[in-house]
């Protein structure tokens, strides 16, 4: 397991807001892993369900194994809920981390996309590679859960605007410095200076007043080391 500053007895550097089953948050989320381990930098994990932010989608504008994967990604996150409520921040970390080895590094994510159906004991397995209890593996199908994933779903999109997708980053939240970006989006994890430089660039842009928008459509192939 990845290890870097939990730090939550007061607020983070950082708040990750992320959705499992979405490669480009997961490619996101460790780069910023990468940056917490040479900069001492806090990330606390919260939750963005795409299933939440899509609700009033037509989906079949989308690909058919679009809603599977949104209502996959909800019931993982319904764990990971219930994953802080009994570990805190490390354990929804260490779930995060089980689940995307298991939905990306695996291929579960690109199978289901294929038209595969999802494993059937996929929950199971990850709660049981993040090292955590079984029991929380009944969360996914408790919709009780569902109050907070909509919950921190608002919030996020509140500091972004709602055309966005995941991940959503807030930089010193509860702060004067706080700002809030989607993204970045990007094909591969930058290790070492190239990480701390990235680091550098997305907070500048995040603090410039009026900033809004930078990007572009060509992108490279996933990669997931």
């Amino acid at each position: 397991m990845p290890t870097y500053r939990v730090g939550m007895a007061t607020s983070p550097d950082l708040e990750f807001f992320f959705d499992p089953i979405c490669p480009f948050a997961w490619v996101t989320s460790r780069w910023v892993v990468e940056v917490a381990q040479q900069r001492d930098v806090s990330i606390e994990w919260k939750f963005i369900a795409l299933a939440i932010v899509n609700e009033d989608t037509d989906y079949s504008k989308f690909p058919p194994a679009y809603p599977s994967l949104h209502g996959l990604g909800r019931r993982l996150l319904r764990v990971a809920a219930a994953a802080r409520a009994e570990g805190g921040n490390d354990a929804v970390a260490a779930l995060y981390t089980a689940a995307g080895e298991r939905m990306h590094h695996d291929g579960v994510s690109v199978a289901v996309f294929g038209g595969e159906p999802i494993p059937e004991n996929l929950v199971a397995e990850v709660v049981a590679a993040a090292g955590l209890d079984a029991s929380l593996a009944a969360a996914a199908d408790d919709e009780s859960w569902d109050a907070l994933l909509r919950e921190e779903t608002e919030l996020s999109l509140s500091r972004t605007g709602r055309d966005v997708g995941t991940p959503i980053l807030t930089f010193a939240p509860g702060t004067d410095l706080e700002a809030s970006l989607f993204g970045p989006v990007i094909s591969s994890i930058p290790r070492g200076a190239a990480a701390l430089e990235l680091w550098d660039a997305v907070q500048t842009l995040a603090r410039t007043p009026g900033f809004a928008e930078l990007k572009r459509s060509l992108r490279d192939p996933l990669s997931f080391d």
